[in-house]
């Protein structure tokens, strides 16, 4: 048995949601563009909760529910990190921490053709973008984004990948900039990749900034945005005694 709607849609986001919750609700909704990510269906009219987490909403109408687990589920449009387990004569096969490998076509770069292949050897670490993803089929990857420019994604050289949850590298990817990634950039230079995915790349010319970057971040999860910021200080200060 559903239930039904409480309020607003606007009023359920950020509110914890569980299974056959109904969260939006289409016929007061007509005239907009509505776009679902994980954790939502649509049934008939309204819009149900499929996993429990908590309800997000980015503007215009992006919804999805948020749960802090470690399986990823691909979406057309994430960003992610992925590692190259194997490459083929059209396509490089992917790790992106889903359920089935990915692939990445040989000429889903920007300017891309057959003279000018990239070379990604085994365990080559990648930013992509997810192209399509539907059930039962591997999903399809890209190294631009949607108007064809290579952006951020490519290949990411040296630094640290880690892993997290999918739910921290929704934080991590926010706006405004979530707490300790602020406290981070005022007193340290440092370049990151966030996946969607639950993975994580850190650089940095100094490998101590890249472990102290990469525990702030990693510590963060269960933290408030006071604890966030008191962590990031005394991690600085337990830094600077080292040097």
């Amino acid at each position: 048995m559903e239930n039904k709607p409480s309020g607003s849609p606007t009023s359920l986001v950020d509110q914890l949601v569980v299974p056959g919750d109904v969260v939006l609700d289409l016929n007061s909704m007509t005239n907009q563009t509505i776009k679902l990510g994980g954790g939502l269906r649509q049934d008939c009219d309204a819009i149900a909760v499929t996993k429990a987490g908590k309800l997000r909403c980015t503007k215009p109408n992006k919804y999805w529910v948020e749960s802090s687990q470690k399986r990823y589920e691909p979406h057309p449009g994430d960003s992610v990190l992925g590692i190259v387990v194997d490459s083929k004569a059209d396509n490089f096969l992917v790790d992106i921490k889903g359920p089935a490998l990915a692939y990445l076509p040989v000429l889903a770069f920007e300017g891309g053709t057959r003279r000018n292949i990239p070379k990604f050897e085994v365990g080559t670490l990648i930013y992509v973008r997810v192209v399509k993803a539907n059930p039962g089929m591997n999903p399809e990857l890209s190294c631009t984004d949607a108007s064809g420019k290579a952006a951020e994604f490519g290949q990411l050289k040296d630094g640290y990948m880690f892993e997290s949850s999918t739910g921290l590298s929704r934080t991590l990817l926010s706006s405004p900039t979530c707490p300790v990634l602020d406290a981070l950039g005022k007193k340290l230079s440092f370049e990151i990749a966030v996946g969607l995915n639950g993975r994580v790349w850190v650089n940095a010319t100094s490998p101590s900034t890249v472990i102290v970057v990469a525990n702030a971040i990693m510590n963060s999860e269960s933290l408030s945005a006071v604890q966030q910021r008191i962590m990031v200080e005394k991690l600085l200060q337990n830094l600077k005694l080292s040097k």
